[in-house]
């Protein structure tokens, strides 16, 4: 086998931590998405103990590879794609763990926003005589936990906007029918999504019109189901709808207008839905920017959109659309068929929401695309 080079190695385990970070996604909020991978070098860089943020947040990822590990992680180099903590909450400081571990070097990819940590996580590990590395693969370590980093720096989480179109940009015929544009694989790559994101979110609209139940139906995967969010600002949900039957199941959240229909509140709130009013905004709806404080005040760091086109639009109005995933079926529909957006006030080409393309994959017939915001 080929040795590699200290700079190569230390992407190799980086990348191995990233790989293991990812696994929380969707799982973990409001705490970050974290891996760590434990090596000794004085073993043949071998891998000793390997760890990623729990279910809820709990135990975190720094802890699960010393456990793993035991009594080898004395003298090892951690690999940490996020600062380890130094607070004490439900569980004792990540930073102090590794210390009393004996680890003699940690890696870490960025620092945490957190201000409750935010370098002195890197300070305590100084303290204690441990070498300390930092910015191995920082884009991607910042990629992964770009909601948790939003929610901190911005008061929000971040949106993925989800939508299956036809190649000229409509979701449903002018009869509005929309099941299915797309192919059983994009539909499958799109739980996929559901599933490491922490909400999944739709407007009223399609809530009625398709009944969609919101959640991961891949095998296997059906518990990594997120919090499903309906925009409703009359509350105009129908109490037999299957979220609203299932809300005790998978949780169910419904965003209004507050102080509206009282008595429909109530009928939610029985069957297990969390009602939450908010302030309205200029046309009388929710204000989307209160809901996306809302959600961040609650802990969510990912919100997937799979609404229509009033909610993508409404949305991409106020700016809080940071991240596209379309699919596209090989199929023409027309002008007379529904826009994926409705109208987002943009009258000259550099008000336009500008995006970059970072992948595009084939599912059979279909195309998916993953765009993010530009700054």
């Amino acid at each position: 086998m080929t040795k590699l080079s200290p700079d190569s190695e230390e992407m190799y385990h980086m990348q191995a931590a990233l790989v293991l970070a990812r696994r929380g996604l969707g799982r973990v909020w409001p705490n970050p998405a974290v891996g760590c991978v434990l090596v000794r070098e004085d073993l043949g860089s071998r891998v000793v103990g390997r760890g990623w943020t729990q279910p809820s947040g709990r135990p975190h990822a720094e802890t699960e590879a010393l456990r793993r590990a035991g009594k080898d992680a004395l003298g090892a180099t951690a690999y940490v794609t996020l600062e380890p903590c130094s607070h004490h909450g439900e569980t004792d400081a990540c930073a102090e763990v590794l210390v009393n571990a004996g680890v003699t070097r940690v890696v870490v990819a960025i620092e945490d926003p957190d201000p409750r940590v935010s370098g002195q996580g890197i300070a305590r590990l100084n303290k204690a005589g441990i070498r300390v590395s930092t910015g191995i693969a920082a884009e991607a370590a910042a990629d992964v936990n770009a909601g948790f980093v939003s929610r901190i720096s911005r008061g929000r989480p971040i949106f993925t906007l989800k939508t299956a179109t036809s190649l000229d940009g409509r979701i449903a015929t002018a009869s509005g029918e929309s099941q299915w544009i797309t192919s059983n694989l994009a539909r499958r790559a799109g739980h996929l999504l559901r599933a490491n994101h922490d909400a999944v979110m739709t407007g009223i609209g399609t809530a009625v019109s398709d009944r969609p139940r919101l959640t991961c139906r891949l095998p296997g995967m059906e518990d990594r189901s997120p919090v499903r969010i309906v925009v409703s600002s009359r509350l105009e949900l129908p109490i037999e709808h299957p979220m609203v039957e299932t809300a005790r199941e998978v949780p169910t959240w419904v965003y209004c207008v507050e102080g509206e229909r009282a008595g429909r509140r109530l009928e939610l709130e029985e069957a297990g839905v969390l009602v939450i009013g908010l302030t309205v905004d200029e046309a009388g709806r929710v204000d989307l920017g209160a809901m996306a404080s809302d959600m961040a005040g609650r802990g969510l760091t990912r919100i997937l959109v799979e609404g229509g086109a009033e909610l993508a639009g409404g949305l991409l109005r106020r700016d809080l659309i940071d991240r596209l995933c379309w699919f596209r079926a090989p199929v023409l529909i027309g002008g007379d068929g529904t826009p994926a957006t409705s109208s987002i006030d943009v009258e000259v080409l550099d008000e336009a929401a500008a995006f970059t393309r970072v992948s595009i994959s084939a599912m059979g017939a279909d195309i998916m695309e993953t765009y993010v915001r530009r700054n």
